[in-house]
């Protein structure tokens, strides 16, 4: 369980609005922690799950199924057991297959279409463990295949605001980590 050093928010205390937020988060994570924590302060809350995922990640213009394979591909590629939690099922229910999901956990993409072949490598790219991440040629013309640049913008867009709300979290500690995470506090501790 996460130890956080930020004050929390019981259930109980939460504005109605967010407490439905914990219910969904705690059913499919068992942690209702982010909630707790983040609901000190209402106006990113709000951002978080209001603008940014009723706004941009639910909505927008790319397929949510793309936009759920991109979340859990960096949730893997980061290590967050919380996200995991939350995202399998949410790629299952965009219409991944389970076989699927595995061989992403697998880092095996042959079961994948193209343009989810291409969603991937941009994920891969995008991701917190990439610190040589880059656009390249190839992988844009792999991608403009599939989608506008819009589209590819808001995709890039939505990939850059979980990966640093992935960070934020882990700063914080306020999600598990899954014992391979990059970001876990031994792992960290032996870097510096």
């Amino acid at each position: 369980m996460s130890e956080t050093l930020l004050d929390r928010v019981a259930r109980e205390q939460l504005e109605p609005r967010w407490q439905q937020a914990w219910d969904t988060l705690t059913q499919l994570s068992g942690s209702g922690t982010f909630i707790e924590v983040f609901s000190q302060a209402p106006q990113v809350l709000d951002f978080v799950l209001d603008k940014f995922y009723a706004h941009l990640f639910f909505g927008g213009t790319v397929a949510q199924r793309y936009k759920q394979l991109a979340r859990l591909k960096l949730s893997l590629l980061h290590g967050c057991q919380t996200c995991n939690r939350q995202n399998i099922p949410g790629a299952l229910a965009a219409g991944f297959t389970q076989q699927q999901v595995d061989a992403l956990i697998f880092a095996d993409t042959t079961p994948f279409t193209a343009a989810e072949r291409a969603v991937i490598t941009y994920a891969e790219q995008v991701a917190l463990t990439n610190m040589e991440g880059k656009l390249s040629a190839q992988l844009l013309a792999e991608l403009r295949e599939h989608f506008t640049q819009e589209q590819i913008l808001e995709l890039g867009t939505v990939m850059a605001v979980i990966a640093g709300m992935a960070k934020l979290s882990f700063v914080l500690d306020v999600v598990d980590r899954e014992d391979y995470c990059p970001f876990a506090t031994d792992a960290v501790s032996a870097v510096v």
